[in-house]
């Protein structure tokens, strides 16, 4: 049965959004090529969102040709405010941007293990509440009816831990500090109007990997998350793969050959941890006689791997620094070779602050040891965001929320 004609109207408008979203602004020629739709058709849907203010003018295009400039079309930024948190064991890293992910402001705390959780959670959300003020004077003024200087309309949090997959809210997890699981409720008490959205840390790297990062041509992967802990994220055929209880990717408990023990229900000292871990980087580091300087609140595994990988590049010490970079490749490959045995990915990303830090000197040395251990055919890339993955991650989360629910009331826009 064909569509009504407000349907199809909805339809199209809605067609047209997510180009905007994934395509960036466009002019109505562009929208026109992209949806098939006839160029009457085409301004009519950008007459309908303008009114419904979803769209906007952002520009021109065209400049270098004769005749007049096509307008450019792009969402309204200013619709809405979005805030992305980095939660990590000391500290928390938040950024607030307009709709379309432009950072308007951006902010770190550190976290002590030895601070109270009151008065952890406090910092916590006195940092984005300074952010999301620093960012209200930021950008054009706000459109009369719109919320840009408003509350915040979503929250993108990512954090170590496993998220229950029925909640979407964090577990109890062994190691873990408890203003980690206070902090969220804590938000939403402050933000009441913001919807909260948590992910655990690592899945949210894989999905900025895959967006903007090191997998953009792959929708299935593995990433390998090598930071100051150990984790892994798993995306199959395009989607992120969670697990019955939220656990996928738990590798840090993986046993395996070269520990001293065995990893247990609590506790992931004998597992991969114990190999891979920032800590056991940085033991097997001080074995072949390298040192380096962590910059602020980076994994001191990460600033090894660098200064060898610099080292190197520069013919300083470069027997230790291969021995350690070939010492560290045999450990990250026994996780690596167990993930491409159950899951056959053709790809792991070795993500991460250390993973973008060993860059495709590491990753070639993972890849050769890989071959010899798994016969699948398998591709490894160093990270190309790094921690940075995670809170890029968050954001995109958000985003994606936040834009599908304004973008519903296209469907309001089908009477017009």
């Amino acid at each position: 049965m064909p569509a009504s004609p407000s349907t199809a109207r909805a339809i199209n408008d809605r067609l047209a959004l997510r180009l905007l979203q994934h395509e960036g602004p466009l002019t109505a020629g562009q929208l026109k090529q992209l949806t098939g739709l006839s160029r009457p058709s085409v301004a009519d849907l950008v007459e309908r969102l303008a009114v419904a203010g979803l769209i906007e003018v952002v520009g021109e295009a065209g400049e270098q040709r004769r005749g007049p400039n096509a307008k450019l079309y792009g969402i309204v930024a200013d619709r809405a405010r979005l805030a992305a948190l980095d939660v990590r064991t000391e500290g928390v890293t938040v950024l607030v941007s307009d709709l379309v992910g432009r950072v308007l402001a951006e902010a770190s705390v550190p976290i002590g293990g030895d601070t109270g959780t009151g008065t952890a959670v406090e910092q916590a959300v006195s940092l984005v509440e300074r952010a999301v003020k620093e960012a209200e004077t930021v950008g054009a003024p706000p459109r009369e009816g719109l919320r840009a200087r408003g509350p915040l309309h979503t929250l993108g949090i990512g954090a170590p831990g496993l998220i229950d997959p029925a909640s979407g809210e964090l577990r109890d997890s062994s190691g873990l500090p408890e203003w980690h699981r206070r902090l969220v409720a804590a938000l939403q008490e402050r933000f009441p109007d913001a919807h909260a959205l948590v992910e655990n840390e690592t899945n949210l790297a894989a999905l900025a990997e895959q967006r903007e990062g090191a997998a953009r041509d792959r929708d299935t992967f593995v990433l390998l998350w090598l930071g100051h802990g150990t984790g892994a994220a798993v995306v199959l055929d395009g989607a992120l793969r969670r697990g019955a209880s939220g656990g996928t990717g738990e590798i840090g408990f993986l046993p395996v050959p070269g520990t001293n023990g065995l990893p247990s229900a609590t506790d992931c000292e004998g597992g991969f941890h114990s190999l891979a871990g920032s800590a056991a980087i940085a033991a097997l580091a001080a074995e072949h006689g390298l040192t380096a300087h962590a910059r602020s609140a980076e994994p001191v595994a990460a600033a090894l791997v660098r200064a060898a990988v610099n080292a190197r590049d520069t013919g300083a010490a470069t027997a230790a620094a291969d021995g350690f970079l070939d010492a560290l490749a045999d450990r990250l490959a026994l996780g690596a070779a167990s993930v491409v045995a159950v899951l056959d990915p053709g790809c792991v990303v070795l993500g991460g602050e250390v993973g973008r830090a060993g860059g495709e000197v590491l990753a070639s040395r993972v890849a050769r040891r890989l071959r010899q251990m798994a016969p699948l055919p398998t591709q490894v890339r160093p990270s190309a965001l790094g921690g940075g993955a995670v809170l890029r991650g968050a954001l995109l989360t958000a985003r994606d929320a936040a834009q599908e629910e304004l973008f519903g009331t296209a469907r309001g826009t089908e009477e017009r």
